[in-house]
């Protein structure tokens, strides 16, 4: 990009590129692709006979909203789209949609648990402990993976 076109602002109004769109929201163009196929009733750009996505203001705004429940309330992306549906993207990104406590409790499963551990074993002073800690729950998974595909295979 050149230094003149970093610095022409587009209106509200304008349509935007994947690269555009992804800059303005701080988020990675993958993760919009993504977000595309998830939120399909929200999220519609307009795609050019060349296949590029462009996409509209309202658009925009949907994607806003779901950065803020993903991202910043640490929702599910099914739980941003229940209350995407159900209180609309206006709700949302005015500030006044009401998240049920259900929608915010953290999602656990082994994978999270063990990021848990593994984050606080590098946040730890004493690391060498807590990586040996992680590293025996790794094995113990690993374990526990070898073993259930030793029976499947039986």
């Amino acid at each position: 990009m050149t230094a003149l076109k970093s610095r022409i602002e587009k209106s509200s109004s304008a349509f935007r590129s994947i690269g555009e769109a992804a800059n303005e929201l701080g988020l990675e163009t993958h993760v919009l692709r993504y977000w595309e196929t998830r939120f399909p009733r929200d999220v519609r750009p307009i795609k050019r006979e060349d296949g590029r996505r462009m996409f509209r203001p309202q658009d925009m705004d949907a994607l806003r909203a779901i950065r803020v429940l993903v991202h910043e309330r640490g929702m599910t992306l099914k739980g941003a789209k229940t209350i995407l549906a159900e209180q609309g993207i206006d709700a949302v990104l005015a500030g006044t949609a009401k998240l049920s406590a259900a929608a915010l409790e953290p999602v656990t499963s082994p994978a999270r648990e063990l990021q848990e551990t593994v984050a606080r074993a590098f946040a730890a002073p004493d690391r060498s402990a807590r990586l040996q800690d992680a590293l025996q729950e790794l094995t113990d998974i690993k374990d526990r993976i070898d073993a259930a595909r030793a029976r499947r295979a039986a």
